[in-house]
């Protein structure tokens, strides 16, 4: 299975007006009315252009009568921005179309446009869009160069969503290219942080996708999912058809993964109704070749047989090679489980020879070889303009001591003291902001879990409930023919009962209530109860905190305890655990210690993984400290401080 790519959908989003429900009539009915009132040229390109953004989703040819007539009309009138507009959208659109010749000289044409008229936002999103055209044929490498080709044309034109975006496709090459997750999370937390500050919800379903994409490819399917469901509950709330597309085809995707069957036939079948609609040739071929896989594994051999063929046939009239690839991969493997070895052989060399030509350590060199070309270029441009501004500063002072020593030595006191004090503001401005970025993602993050949790608890939980409420009123009324049938149905009501308990059991865990009322020691003690102690016996020691402290202090502490001791018990094997939480003068000691197997803390590589970089950042946001002291076969000590300010 192999994920959808989503370039082009974000890729429209970010060079025009916000996504927009295509069958939204009302809409498309008052700008046809206000192009029949609109005589200024310029404003009358813009209006033909939303009408083309408003028919694309379901209305392919009527949407290219739009593009065409603001193309005409923009020449025609001299508007150049608004022509370099169309010919870019008009140019992706037919990309994803497959049309992917004309959709690149299009995209061309508009980039020849922005440089002429020194339009480097809109540089930035025509060398973006030819990145995704070669991401597309899997060519990574001259993705990631026009990508990074990209990044400083937004940062110049100060255009913080168009660089947004840009950190999602150079996290995407690290993802799909690379395979370095943890390079590939760091590019989307940019992009997400990006996003946050915009409080733009498009961008940020999408990079929840994409670190969804991250803990796929890090099979951490659980994780994974839980960022695709909540990218799709963004998407549905904006009616972005053509994102939920691709998020259905990734969550088909975790449940192949998980084994799953019955799910991923499910949601690549909702993925590929949309695909379809949409004339998405390109979503098509991936939904062929994902349902080929899913077929095969359910041993519906014929399905599969014809879905691998559709995807081989599509994939290759279009130009686009992974799901051809893919393809050729699940016969090589169907015909091995038909016995003939001939043709399985035959379709394994065709699936190697074309994989093979994509990836390898020369273009992984190339890839490592242009992100350090970039960050040096720029930290070499920062020392350049660094040098520019201390030559100014020199040449005063030289200046000022042709006429007096005194005045120069003055002069050059004062400059010292005044670069020493301009160099202490920037770092206090730096580590402000890091601060306050951090605040932000960790705010949000605890924000989702409260809305998650309480539309759980008041929204379903209500619903489960008068559920079991009509069942069991029903329970009297309902003629029985056997005792058989009544347990039938006590068992059903049984069922709605336990869902109750569970769902409110998976609200409390996202957003305890001990946490909001009680504060801390009462949410953890809350928490550990519900643990079964014939498993891990738990021990809770708490000292001082009869006050409650600062909600963020509370919120973070909390999440790092709950992290640890779900570590406790996924990694270590223990059956004892002892956990102390004291709150003095010097502030708040946490320890947490276990009887299991342990790990070498001297290894670094056991840091590399996401659940400890949290509790790291987490406890740094904080201001504190975090030891770890274990080995092999000797238990794990976690030491946490936290300074009270």
């Amino acid at each position: 299975m192999f994920t959808s790519k989503i370039k082009v959908l974000v890729f429209f989003l970010l060079v025009s007006t916000p996504f927009l429900n295509a069958q939204n009539q009302e809409k498309i009915t008052a700008l046809q009315n206000k192009l029949q009132l609109e005589k200024k040229d310029t404003s009358r390109v813009m209006i033909l252009n939303d009408l083309f953004i408003q028919y694309r989703e379901f209305d392919s040819t009527k949407a290219m009568e739009y593009a065409n007539q603001a193309i005409s009309l923009s020449k025609s009138s001299g508007f150049k921005k608004g022509e370099s507009l169309l010919l870019l959208n008009k140019g992706v659109f037919l990309n994803l179309n497959g049309e992917n010749d004309a959709g690149e000289k299009l995209i061309r044409q508009s980039l020849d446009i922005r440089i002429a008229i020194n339009d480097y936002s809109g540089q930035g999103y025509c060398l973006r869009s030819l990145g995704n055209i070669e991401y597309d044929k899997n060519d990574y490498s001259k993705a990631l160069e026009l990508y990074l080709a990209a990044a400083p044309k937004f940062e110049k034109a100060n255009d913080l969503k168009g660089l947004s975006g840009d950190y999602i496709w150079i996290g995407n090459v690290f993802n799909e290219g690379l395979h370095q997750f943890d390079k590939a999370a760091e590019y989307f937390n940019k992009s997400l942080v990006l996003a946050e500050k915009l409080k733009d919800s498009t961008l940020i379903s999408y990079n929840y996708n994409n670190l969804g994409q991250a803990y796929y490819f890090a099979k951490n399917f659980n994780q994974a999912l839980y960022y695709y469901n909540l990218s799709k509950q963004i998407k549905e709330a904006l009616g972005d058809i053509r994102g939920l597309g691709s998020a259905y085809g990734n969550i088909s995707n975790v449940f192949f993964d998980r084994q799953e069957y019955d799910s991923a036939t499910e949601y690549n079948n909702k993925a590929f109704a949309i695909r379809e609609k949409q004339n998405d040739k390109k979503g098509m071929a991936t939904c062929y070749s994902n349902g080929g896989n899913i077929y095969l594994k359910q041993k519906n051999y014929a399905a599969a047989f014809e879905n691998y063929n559709k995807a081989i046939a599509l994939g290759n009239e279009i130009e686009f090679k992974e799901p051809v690839i893919e393809s050729y991969n699940g016969l090589s493997n169907y015909y091995e489980i038909k016995g003939d070895t001939k043709e399985a052989l035959y379709y394994y060399k065709k699936y190697k020879a074309e994989n093979d030509s994509i990836f390898n350590s020369d273009i992984t060199q190339q890839l490592s070889s242009l992100q350090t070309k970039y960050e040096t270029a720029k930290k070499q441009q920062l020392i350049e303009e660094q040098k520019f501004e201390l030559t100014k500063k020199q040449y005063w002072i030289y200046g000022s001591a042709g006429v007096l020593a005194l005045m120069t030595l003055l002069g050059f006191s004062y400059y010292r003291r005044n670069k020493l004090k301009q160099e202490k503001k920037l770092q206090e401005e730096v580590i402000k902001q890091q601060d306050l970025s951090t605040k932000a993602v960790i705010a949000a993050e605890e924000n989702e879990r409260k809305r998650i949790a309480a539309d759980l608890h008041d929204g379903v939980g209500q619903m489960m409930s008068a559920a079991k409420m009509n069942l069991s009123a029903f329970e009297n009324d309902i003629p029985f023919k056997d005792e058989q049938q009544k347990m039938s149905f006590e068992k059903i009501i049984d069922l709605v009962d336990e869902s109750c308990k569970e769902i409110r059991s998976v609200s409390h865990q996202m957003m305890p209530n001990a946490l909001l009322k009680s504060g801390l020691a009462s949410a953890i003690k809350e928490f550990i109860d519900k643990i079964d102690n014939r498993i891990l016996k738990i021990n809770l020691y708490t000292e001082g905190l009869n006050e409650r402290l600062d909600s963020n202090v509370e919120t973070v502490l909390y999440r790092v305890i709950q992290e640890c001791v779900n570590n406790v018990i996924k990694h270590s094997g223990a059956n004892s655990l002892d956990i102390s939480l004291i709150k003095d003068a010097d502030g708040i000691a946490a320890t947490i210690e276990d009887n299991g197997k342990g790990f070498d803390a001297k290894d670094k590589q056991k840091f590399e993984g996401i659940g400890l970089k949290n509790i790291l950042s987490r406890v740094e946001f904080l201001k504190g400290t975090v030891d770890f002291d274990s080995s092999p076969g000797n238990g794990t000590l976690v030491a946490i401080h936290v300074p009270l300010v």
